[in-house]
């Protein structure tokens, strides 16, 4: 037990001035929480890793405005070349992105007033087509918080990405848009059930960059994450070259089974420190490129589906600052108010929706947030490249799990391990 103990990164308690920047660090014990029993999850990352369900995975957990427990287990690559995994790794956040990326930038805009979530998505974006009852025709209009809360209505995804990409090309995010508004389908009416979509937060960019005239990645990057004075947390775009706006080199591209991925168009300098994802059909790997298809190929790695790339230490920043109403070393990025009205379900949507604006509740989300949290409260977000955060404002905790268990094939699973974390987590305070 003691080497086990020994082996949490930096758990001394370190004095950091109010304005700095970082995420400050403290032992369990001074956060009344018990090291012996944080020590369990070990185990449990372990486990896992020998089931090969993940070639590795960081670990933080946060309490009280500091990081408590921060570990680092196997492997950052296991192909094409063996790299231990490291606290300073960026994963892939996948969906996770729509809370740390998306959602917050857009409450941003809500809290300016810029933007009403009772606005109709129409008012934005003129060609978006509303719900259309095919028994009487009665139009219901789709609106900001049915996007935020996934009541749409809207399809989980493109049909057909490949079928998309060689009809507009790759990075075609104007056509994109339009592909939404116009062709994909509105499954019920708004606001009377849930249905989990990419295509709600990818048209919430869209409304962002039209009130804001900037991309969603710059935007998010100087408002949350610069703001935040976080340093390894970013999107990492990516530059089609030849490919942009060319769909006849797509679509041969396509029939000679080369791969489109592209390369980031800034921050090279933080691409080294991200680990893998997929393996692809030339046998290369995703690396500072967004592993959605989506998110990669049509818009270029700035999505508001997914794209954030971020390490454990700026993580914890972030949940901090969350469950800190907003603020966090001096800097502050929504209203407490705000963030409150963030975690909220809707009582305009119908019950069964019980999802908060952009975060999953226990009773809409993937049940990550184990067995010991009173889960009334507990809010999260999961990323299918094996990326989770929970936070339980109760008592003032995140639990946060980056992993690439689509690293170097889409097989590993990481759906277990999130509960388990969240439950030691939950069960070592007050120990």
């Amino acid at each position: 037990m003691a080497a086990a103990a020994a082996s949490v990164v930096l758990l001394a308690s370190s004095f950091q001035p109010k304005n700095s920047n970082g995420i400050r660090r403290s032992t369990p014990e001074k956060q009344g929480m018990s090291s012996k029993h944080l020590a369990l999850i070990d185990s449990a990352v372990n486990a896992t890793i020998a089931a090969g369900d993940v070639p590795g995975a960081v670990v933080g957990i946060v309490r009280n405005g500091h990081l408590v427990y921060e570990k680092a287990f196997g492997y950052k690559s296991v192909y094409p070349v063996k790299e231990t995994m490291t606290v300073q790794t960026m994963f892939d956040l996948a969906s996770v992105s729509k809370c740390v990326g998306t959602t917050l930038s857009f409450m941003q805009l809500i809290e300016q007033g810029k933007v009403r979530l009772v606005d109709p998505v129409s008012y934005y974006i003129p060609e978006f087509q509303p719900w259309e009852d095919p028994e009487t025709g009665e139009k219901v209009e789709i609106t900001v918080q049915n996007l935020l809360t996934h009541s749409s209505g809207l399809a989980a995804y493109l049909p057909n990405t490949n079928a998309y990409i060689k009809e507009f090309g790759a990075d075609s995010p104007d056509s994109l848009m339009m592909y939404i508004s116009t062709r994909i389908k509105r499954n019920f009416r708004p606001g009377t059930r849930q249905l989990y979509s990419c295509l709600n937060f990818i048209t919430l960019q869209n409304i962002l960059q039209r009130v804001t005239g900037e991309r969603l990645c710059d935007y998010a990057q100087k408002n949350v994450f610069d703001a935040l004075g976080l340093k390894h947390t970013t999107y990492f775009p990516l530059d089609f070259g030849e490919l942009k706006g060319n769909p006849e080199l797509v679509q041969q591209y396509f029939e000679e089974g080369k791969v489109i991925a592209g390369t980031p168009a800034w921050k090279p300098e933080l691409a080294t420190l991200c680990a893998p994802t997929e393996m692809l059909s030339d046998s290369t790997v995703l690396r500072a490129a967004v592993h959605d298809p989506t998110a990669r190929l049509a818009n270029a790695g700035n999505s508001g589906n997914a794209g954030v790339f971020s390490d454990i230490e700026d993580m914890a920043v972030i949940c901090a600052a969350l469950l800190n109403g907003g603020s966090y070393n001096g800097r502050r990025i929504l209203g407490p108010q705000t963030v409150r009205k963030m975690f909220e379900v809707p009582l305009t949507d119908d019950p069964s929706v019980a999802r908060a604006l952009g975060w999953d509740t226990y009773y809409s989300g993937p049940y990550t947030s184990g067995d010991i949290f009173e889960l009334d409260n507990v809010r999260g977000h999961t990323g299918y490249t094996g990326t989770s955060v929970i936070l339980d404002p109760d008592t003032n905790t995140a639990v946060i799990v980056l992993a690439h268990r689509v690293h170097p094939h889409d097989e590993g699973a990481t759906g277990r391990l999130r509960g388990v974390v969240a439950s030691i987590a939950a069960a070592s305070i007050g120990r």
